[in-house]
């Protein structure tokens, strides 16, 4: 098996390559952070590609090497993705806005673009990993929510657009993840997972080829809760929920 996993470096994207690599696929990583991707792909057999998903032209060169050198991908993963408290009202956080979004919504476009052309002669999954973030707007984090949500369109778009070249196009919605990215969160997280058993939970979306799967299953139910509640409750309940904090994505 050959799978492409972004965001290796840390986080879900590390746990899946260990996840994967542990059953014997041949892997490509990519990852801003080289030392990361290092430490990602002790033991494994991985070709590492640092590289930002934000610059389409670095991606189209991993992409390029790993077909040359290892072959068409059966699967391919957009995990990298940040996560950072913005404030429209705060001029500085424009700039947190813009990054968020070519990360999130962007970055699936660089990663998955280059793999399609091999892909649609020997079939295989694209796969993006969306958030529960995206199912309404959290205060502070309208940067996250809106990237999720323009993620979760954009993937639904691309799988009817790819279902007729036997592309599979995966969409998973995680809940908490116990990573970097949600240790500085200041409120409550139920259902978190570890990152090796989200990893194994998104691996079993993979292999159903499920179109949309929220994991846990626990909170696949809070979220649908969540996306019906009506506006008057819905702001009620949140208007003053805590709200992660602002910075700089790292």
């Amino acid at each position: 098996m050959k799978v492409f996993i972004t965001g290796a470096s840390s986080g879900l994207g590390a746990a899946l390559a260990r996840h994967y690599g542990a059953r014997g696929a041949q892997l490509g990583l990519a990852g801003r952070r080289p030392e990361g991707l290092q430490a990602t792909a002790t033991g494994l057999d991985a070709r590492l590609y640092p590289a930002d998903v934000r610059d389409a032209v670095a991606m189209q060169t991993a992409a390029e090497t790993f077909l040359r050198e290892v072959g068409t991908p059966d699967i391919v993963i957009a995990a990298a993705g940040i996560s950072v408290g913005a404030l429209t009202e705060e001029a500085a956080d424009a700039a947190v806005f813009r990054a968020v979004m070519e990360v999130n919504v962007l970055g699936l476009v660089h990663t998955f673009q280059p793999f399609i052309a091999a892909m649609q002669i020997s079939g295989g999954v694209l796969c993006g990993i969306s958030s529960v973030a995206g199912m309404r707007g959290l205060p502070g984090g309208g940067a996250y929510s809106a990237s999720k949500a323009a993620a979760t369109v954009y993937l639904e778009a691309l799988r009817l657009e790819l279902k007729a070249r036997g592309i599979a196009v995966v969409t998973v919605a995680p809940g908490y993840i116990d990573t970097p990215m949600t240790q500085v969160n200041p409120y409550a997280m139920p259902f978190k997972m570890r990152p090796q058993v989200a990893a194994s939970k998104v691996a079993g979306c993979i292999s159903r080829r499920r179109a949309y799967s929220v994991i846990p299953w626990q909170m696949g139910w809070a979220a649908r809760l969540l996306k019906w509640l009506p506006i008057p409750v819905y702001d009620a309940a949140f208007e003053k929920a805590p709200r992660k904090p602002r910075g700089l994505p790292t």
